[in-house]
């Protein structure tokens, strides 16, 4: 009997519906399960995965605004801005004025942002590492590059 990560129901009982071939279905439920998994893990920082995806792309040298973070993550603005006020009022990012259009703000990292990243980047790495332990290394590099088809 194979049962789901908290041991509740036979999985395969669930597997086997329509629902458990269709891939909308499948990419959700494999994210709410990778998310809560790095949610669990960022906790002792306190992070959620939201915190730590505008984090991440904060430190990626994009410096994109806010309406970029809300367009590329799919959140409302609204939750943006709010993500945003948590993480400035920590100290890991501050927004400044656009250069390339000075009605807009965009997101940047201070120095102990750089650091809380670094850190929360090694907990994700190793939630990724537990969501996809069933997957052979190449079958790890297949999945991200079909992903990344299916999202850009």
């Amino acid at each position: 009997m194979s049962t789901f990560p908290d041991g509740v129901a036979d999985a395969a009982r669930f597997a086997a519906t329509e629902l458990g071939t269709e891939p909308v279905f499948l990419m959700a439920r494999a994210a709410s399960m990778g998310s809560a998994e790095a949610n669990r893990r960022l906790a002792d920082l306190g992070l959620k995965v939201r915190h730590y995806s505008v984090l991440s792309l904060a430190c990626s040298g994009t410096a994109p605004t806010q309406r970029e973070l809300s367009q590329f993550l799919v959140l409302d603005p609204s939750q943006i801005v709010a993500i945003i006020d948590e993480l400035e009022r920590r100290g890991a990012v501050e927004r400044q004025t656009d250069p390339r259009d000075r009605r807009s703000k965009v997101i940047v990292p201070t120095k102990d942002g750089d650091v809380l990243y670094a850190q929360a980047r090694d907990l994700v790495g190793g939630a990724t590492e537990t969501s996809l332990a069933q997957l052979s290394a190449a079958e790890q590099c297949e999945l991200r590059r079909l992903l990344q088809r299916v999202a850009f």
